[in-house]
């Protein structure tokens, strides 16, 4: 860590020169201050920060330990490297209780001391950057791993408060990509179920052939290949949290026998005679209106009913306002780190298109683009030029005989101000593009990008004299 700043103290001045010249040699670290009494360092402990600490035991000139332990009431993420005059085991259990991080003796050797606060220091440095990262993300807008502070997130928030204490049933509504497991698990999490199992089930993704068997379990020759007895999803989640995903794909005789389940927290196995009780809390949720679903007869309405205990809307993004540029600035943080770069958001172009896409795949669709953008993006941010050319292309399109809002106003403005600069811009440069990005300090192809947005072509300005 270049701006690393290290502690030092120890009685024996020799000792602690060694050990600072080492340090400034082999690791180039910011400052490093030593201290040579138990008071002095008390007094830097209480008015500096450090990223590590080296400290003595070496007795009875200076108690280490007790140094050990008003350090970490100081700062209890700060490494600590403990340097003992001789071997002895209470000192070496006594740092390692009070949380000393290493412990090495004297004399010293360069090489331990060099390798053991380099990797100290690097523990700070991550430690530094999760505290950063964790301010960034969980503030009151994050619940969970669900991030909104709109109206609409703020209620369903409000309703995961109210309702996951209880065992009610749940039924969680949204669109696709909206986040709807994540909200089934913050219900279990923050249950007295949570450290019972969360067993989610997608039944869309299961053919109906074998959803039954993968809910309810079979006994062995219940049919051909059944060659063991099996229990079920819902017998394995007892004690806990059943998801059911995408309920609406349910089909109509498994309908009943989960409707008969829920009522009498039995499950009878494929095959079997027997009910087998289940203690288990059951959170659904679909894409679907089961309510178009019920009036067309494919939905059972007393499941519909049963399940309905306590209903969740989740809002598509296009209606969570400002969330989505918190949810861009969460990804863009969470996946630059993942995939090695340092991408710390979008550009304020590149979020005002965010902020007009109709967004049909929601949160999920969101993440993708965020991930796109990072893997495309050479600089900081995401800018226009790494977003998807149809999002681009779309975006800002209003609903017809919707009243247009602020942005889309300003937005006019603003293409009514794009072409007209375009225009003269080209004009005075008879349709160079080069000299022309040139001028108005764009990239090329951005300015290639606004022209095709606005329907100039470079040929139209060259015979402009």
């Amino acid at each position: 860590m270049k701006n690393a700043r290290v502690l030092i103290v120890d009685p024996d001045e020799i000792s602690r020169k060694l050990c600072r010249e080492t340090l400034q040699q082999h690791l180039s670290v910011g400052e490093i201050v030593c201290e040579g009494t138990f008071d002095a360092a008390v007094k830097s402990l209480r008015q500096q920060s450090f990223d590590l600490a080296v400290l003595a035991i070496d007795p009875p000139r200076l108690d280490g330990v007790s140094l050990l332990q008003l350090a970490k009431q100081a700062s209890a993420q700060l490494p600590v490297l403990m340097l003992a005059s001789a071997p002895d085991v209470a000192s070496a259990t006594a740092s390692m209780r009070f949380g000393a991080s290493d412990y090495l003796t004297k004399p010293l050797k360069p090489d331990a001391l060099v390798n053991s606060a380099r990797r100290l220091l690097e523990q700070s440095r991550l430690g530094a950057e999760n505290e950063l990262l964790r301010r960034q993300v969980e503030r009151p807008y994050i619940f969970e791993d669900i991030i909104g502070t709109s109206p609409a997130m703020r209620k369903v928030f409000s309703t995961i408060e109210q309702v996951a204490g209880s065992n009610v049933d749940v039924l969680v509504i949204g669109e696709t990509g909206t986040g709807k497991e994540l909200i089934a698990r913050a219900i279990h999490r923050r249950s007295p179920r949570a450290d019972a199992p969360f067993v989610p089930v997608d039944c869309g993704a299961i053919p109906d052939n074998l959803l039954e068997s993968e809910l309810f379990g079979h006994e062995r020759g219940a049919f051909t290949g059944a060659d063991n007895r099996r229990i079920g999803l819902l017998e394995f989640a007892d004690g806990g949290t059943f998801f059911l995903d995408e309920l609406g794909e349910l089909p109509g005789v498994l309908q009943a026998k989960l409707l008969r389940t829920l009522q009498e927290r039995k499950v009878r196995r494929v095959g079997g005679h027997e009910e087998v009780a289940v203690d288990v809390r059951v959170v659904a949720a679909t894409a679907r209106d089961l309510d178009a679903m019920i009036r067309q007869g494919t939905f059972r309405q007393d499941l519909y009913y049963r399940i309905n205990v306590i209903r969740i809307d989740l809002p598509p993004l296009r209606n969570r306002g400002d969330d989505i540029g918190l949810l861009a600035e969460y990804f863009a943080h969470r996946h630059s780190r993942e995939m090695g770069k340092k991408v710390i958001g979008v550009t304020p172009e590149a979020y005002q298109v965010l902020a007009q896409y109709a967004w049909p795949g929601n949160v999920r669709e969101l993440q993708n683009v965020i991930r796109r953008g990072i893997a495309l993006t050479q600089a900081t941010m995401i800018g226009l030029d790494d977003l998807p050319d149809e999002l681009v292309a779309t975006a800002g399109r209003h609903h017809v005989g919707e009243a247009p809002s602020y942005f889309e106003i300003r937005d006019r403005q603003i293409a009514l101000f794009e072409k007209q600069y375009l225009t003269e811009l080209l004009s005075r440069h008879h349709g160079d593009v080069r000299t022309a990005s040139d001028e108005a300090k764009l990239p090329r192809g951005t300015l290639y990008r606004l022209m095709k947005n606005h329907g100039l072509e470079s040929v139209n300005f060259r015979a402009v004299r």
